[in-house]
């Protein structure tokens, strides 16, 4: 299957870093603050990985940290790590929090697994006894009203550097590896953030009428997650899909044959049907001009919904939508039907983090697999798929108007995860999340998206508890255990996050 690459390249977080130390230690200690400085850009090149580093280096005063503050002020970051190289006083670098307001993430990481007790000398034990200020630091920063976060283990260092009296070779120890996907996971979360507060969602029509649960008001939406709303209209599509070529449209279309299986008629049902060639036509030229929409407006995700007169232009544009919608999720745009907006920043989030998001809703339980079936009419997050997807033939959208062709698929099997943003009496966002296993069981031949998931709690508790936090009806199923991922993610946005238990 082809993979599409992005539409619009990913936000890479800025983090910055900055190490502590005392400096009365430099000058009893030869080669103490050089090791570990060491340590400091060990650190900075490992994180350069997931995000743009602005190092700050050894921060070991008042002065010093004002200054660091500024060159990460500067650096516009949005998130601080604070590497505690050695024991430090907090207050030589509590400004920086103070002045930068970010989240700060306190890195405890150990050089060793254990000193050499026999040879270790004061110095030697220095490099070594980066918990002691550890404390001091979380009280300070909980009496001064910084939010900050916890990272313990080893610092996972490939060598020993020549000056250690024991073995600091720690990259494939356990509490390394631990410690790393912490950091890891940190640093993609805050790349949640800065894709959101730099984030452009396209609402084009309006909400589905009477699904009170996905009204949404574009200014909590902005106020909340930084996403700007550029209100869409259909004309605006119109436009677009009038200038499509035949040779736009027909390479589209080798596209869809390369990515899709095209159905035969359903031995089911007689409204899913093999996709006429017309039908085939008029998605792909949509498809066309939906891309075209996202370029033309920037966009980094898009909810859509529209009902017309039977028959209208704008009616017949509508019903060709999924196609497009699909191709343009598995591109990093994440698409949610209905007017659902809280359900495509959702899908924003799992995309950002790389484990997909796809459109779902609870469509039915299976209580004899223990299962409970999520998915919907569209669209779908190809990139998750579980082979090769079916495009088929709709004679009728159920619950909608028009006709036209529909995606069916399921996610790959194995751990997933379901997102959820909902919105509280009291007008804030929130979301829940509930871990699970996809597995392998048949679904309906209607066209719609329907993966089998079994919850730990089974069907009727998970429902339940579910249903209990009041969350909107659709959701993102991302592949994955993810919470670990989205708890940080919904720190750093300020978003409460409910864990349905298991």
């Amino acid at each position: 299957m082809t993979v599409f690459a992005p539409l619009k390249p990913g936000k890479r977080p800025r983090i910055g870093l900055y190490s502590i130390g005392h400096p009365h230690y430099w000058n009893q200690f030869e080669g103490l603050l050089d090791r570990l400085l060491g340590y400091n850009s060990f650190l900075a090149q490992r994180m350069a990985a997931w995000g743009d580093v602005c190092n700050v280096g050894m921060v070991v005063d008042d002065a010093g940290s004002r200054r660091a503050a500024e060159q990460l002020n500067a650096a516009n970051v949005d998130l601080i790590f604070c590497h505690a190289a050695t024991y430090a006083m907090s207050a030589s670098h509590l400004h920086i929090a103070r002045h930068c307001r970010r989240p700060v993430v306190v890195l405890n990481l150990q050089p060793t697994a254990a000193m050499n007790y026999d040879q270790t000398t004061t110095g030697e034990w220095l490099a070594h006894c980066v918990g002691c200020c550890v404390p001091e630091i979380a009280n300070a920063y909980n009496r001064s009203g910084i939010d900050f976060h916890l990272v313990t283990g080893l610092l996972g260092l490939d060598e020993t550097p020549a000056i250690s009296l024991t073995d600091e070779r720690t990259a494939g120890h356990p509490e390394a590896i631990a410690a790393w996907n912490e950091i890891a996971e940190w640093i993609k979360a805050a790349g949640v953030v800065r894709t959101l507060r730099e984030g452009r969602m396209g609402f084009l029509g309006h909400t589905y009428p009477g699904m009170l649960d996905m009204y949404s008001d574009f200014t909590m939406i902005t106020a909340q997650t930084g996403m700007y709303v550029e209100v869409l209209e259909m004309c605006d599509l119109a436009k677009l899909a009038e200038s499509v070529t035949d040779a736009e449209k027909q390479a589209k279309l080798d596209q869809v044959r390369e990515m899709f299986v095209l159905s035969e008629d359903s031995p089911s049902d007689p409204l899913a049907r093999k996709p006429r060639p017309e039908q085939l036509e008029a998605a792909c030229r949509v498809a066309v001009a939906q891309e075209r929409l996202v370029r033309e407006f920037d966009l980094d995700a898009l909810t859509y919904y529209y009902r017309g007169k039977d028959g209208n232009p704008y009616e017949q544009l509508q019903a060709a939508f999924i196609l497009g919608h699909s191709l343009l999720t598995a591109q990093g745009i994440p698409c949610s039907g209905e007017g659902d907006m809280k359900t495509a920043v959702a899908m924003k989030i799992c995309d950002a983090l790389g484990v997909g998001g796809s459109y779902s809703e609870i469509v039915a339980a299976d209580y004899d697999r223990g299962t409970i079936l999520l998915g919907h009419d569209g669209p779908f997050h190809i990139a998750i798929a579980d082979g090769k997807p079916v495009l088929r033939g709709m004679g009728l959208y159920h619950g909608k108007w028009g006709t036209g062709v529909s995606v069916e698929a399921t996610v790959r099997k194995g751990p997933v995860t379901l997102l959820n943003l909902t919105q509280t009496g009291d007008g804030r966002l929130r979301l829940i999340a509930n871990q699970g296993e996809a597995v392998a069981a048949p679904i309906l031949k209607i066209g719609n998206t329907m993966t089998h998931v079994r919850f730990a709690a089974g069907p009727t508790q998970t429902m339940n508890r579910w249903f209990a936090l009041a969350p909107t009806h659709h959701g993102a199923l991302s592949i994955g255990h993810n919470l670990s991922l989205f708890r940080k993610a919904a720190a750093l946005l300020e978003i409460s996050l409910d864990v349905v238990s298991p």
